[in-house]
Parts: C-alpha cells; sequence; structure tokens
C-alpha cells in the first residue's frame, strides 16, 4: 500500500482511520524506512501528512505501541521506533482468526500481485476478511494490479465429520443441507466481491474447488510468503436448522486460534510456509474438483 493512497483523504469520510495510519507507519518500521531507534516525526507533522487530526494520529501511535514498535521517547520527545527481532516476532502471541486475519489479508493486499489460498470449511472467514480490502481498493486506497484466490471446501455430498447432530432427535440431513447451504453463500459471495474488482481494471481470477473429506485444520496462504494456520476445535452447541433449535456439534471458524509463519523468518517458520503451498498445491492438481455451478 503507498503512502500517498493512505494519506490521499482530504478529511471526512475518506480520511483514513487511526488503524489504516498505524498500518501505513508499520509498513515503514518494518521495511526500514524508519529505523530502530529513530525518533518517529511529530504527531502535527504526521496530521499533516495523513489529513487528520492529532487526536487519529496518537491512536495510531498507541496502536504501534501495542504491537511493540514504538517506545517512550522521553517527557515531551516523539516516540522512537522498535524493531522487533525474528525472536521477538516468533513469540508473538497467536490470536483468533476474527481478529487476526483481517490485519494479514489487509498487508497482503499492500502487494501489486495479491495471491491467496485457502483450505476451511465454508470461506466465511476468508470473506468477512476481504471486506475491508476491497473497500480500500473501491475507494481508490490502494490498488494492486492482480487478484488471484484459490479456495479448497469439502464436497458437497460429503458426509462431513462436522457440524453433525449431537442428539438422535436432530435431522442429518437437515444439518448437512444448513452446512451446505453456508458454504455455498460465502463462496458466491466470495467471488461476486472479487470480481467486481475488474470493474477498476484488475486482473481477478478467484476459483472454489471441493475437496473429498472434511479439513480438521484451516490454512490461508498469502502471497508465497505466509501461512497462517489454526485447529478447527469441535464444541457441542445449538444452531437454528430449519427454525428449530437443534444440538449439533460443529467449530467455529471465526473463534479458531490463528498460528502465523513467515517465509522471511526462522529456519522452521521457512520450511512450513514452503511445505504448506506445496501440500495445498497438491491437493489443488490432484484430488481437487470444481465446483459445479449448481453448488
Amino acid at each position: 500500500m503507498t503512502d500517498e493512497h493512505r494519506g490521499a483523504g482530504g478529511g471526512g469520510t475518506d480520511a483514513p482511520s487511526p488503524a489504516e495510519v498505524a498500518a501505513v507507519l508499520a509498513e515503514r518500521i518494518r521495511g526500514g524506512v524508519l529505523k530502530a531507534g529513530e525518533r518517529m516525526p511529530t504527531q502535527e507533522h504526521l496530521a499533516q501528512e495523513f489529513h487528520v487530526e492529532r487526536r487519529a494520529i496518537r491512536q495510531a501511535l498507541d496502536l504501534l505501541r501495542g504491537d511493540g514498535l514504538l517506545a517512550a521517547g522521553g517527557k515531551g520527545a516523539p516516540a522512537r521506533v522498535v524493531v522487533p527481532s525474528a525472536a521477538d516476532s516468533a513469540l508473538e502471541e497467536p490470536r483468533q482468526t476474527a481478529a487476526a486475519l483481517g490485519p494479514r489479508i489487509m498487508e497482503a493486499f499492500e502487494a501489486r500481485r495479491v495471491h491467496i489460498d485457502a483450505i476451511c470449511l465454508t470461506a466465511e472467514s476468508l470473506t468477512l476478511a476481504l471486506a475491508e480490502p476491497l473497500r480500500l481498493v473501491h475507494t481508490g486506497r490502494i490498488c494492486p494490479q492482480s487478484v488471484h484466490v484459490r479456495v479448497l471446501v469439502p464436497a458437497r455430498d460429503l458426509n462431513v465429520a462436522f457440524p453433525r447432530p449431537a442428539e438422535e432427535s436432530v435431522d442429518q440431513d437437515a444439518v448437512h443441507e444448513h452446512w451446505l447451504s453456508r458454504r455455498n453463500a460465502h463462496g458466491s459471495a466470495l467471488q461476486l466481491s472479487l470480481q467486481a474488482l475488474t470493474t477498476r481494471g484488475i486482473d481477478v481470477d478467484v476459483t472454489l474447488r471441493s475437496l473429498p473429506f472434511t479439513p480438521l485444520t484451516k490454512l490461508y496462504l498469502l502471497n508465497g510468503t505466509e501461512a497462517l494456520f489454526a485447529y478447527y476445535n469441535v464444541k457441542r452447541r445449538t444452531e437454528r436448522i430449519g427454525g428449530t433449535p437443534s444440538p449439533i456439534f460443529d467449530a467455529l471458524g471465526s473463534d479458531s486460534v490463528l498460528f502465523a509463519f513467515e517465509k522471511h523468518g526462522a529456519r522452521r517458520d521457512e520450511a512450513f510456509v514452503a511445505q504448506s503451498q506445496a501440500w495445498f498445491n497438491s491437493l489443488w492438481e490432484t484430488l481437487a474438483t470444481d465446483i459445479a455451478p449448481d453448488g
């Protein structure tokens, strides 16, 4: 994401949010534009650059402190830059998909060529995480040249491991149809929202294929440089199916804790990213089949 796009707003609804300002400054820190030990530009300077109020800048700096990228600079002095070491990055605490995936997808969209691969149950978390970067593309804040997305989900006729009835009184077919309707709805929403980027001259390729098994884990591969991995934790819960509260065994993907591995991190991280990509490619090219128009 270029600074021009982030700071192009002239105030009002087009002004970047504190989180967006923090994302740009974090990119400068990690990219070496702002070096460890240097003082951050003053709040007044940043407010003028991003065309926002100083309150927004203070909030952005608080976010950077929370991420360990800034240290106090002394009384009345600007904060100083802190660049986390590889060891610090390895110790970054994992977060739930609902909180962690969006910022990672946003960062992936800063590249000129965006490539996302995913293995999941319904693509719901991915669809939600794409909402903000797609909004920024449509408003001209970010402008990738191409966006290629491949998603693997369970086949429609598969007797999925979950969700499934937790009691004999619950209709298995109804539970399956409930899951399938969610899978199809989120898959369609994902395709439609991404295809809409073609109106801005972006090369878009989004493909969903089905697998002959239920994924017990979820995996997101971002631009070939990062792998986000999570376990599906199956729990008993009650879902309204066909208007009836139905006890089922299911996993909420948004609650799954994501573990991040980076290609340019430690050797183990690099190996995990490489092997994850190779695994995805092997499934895509062998067991996966195209999803028919009727789902």
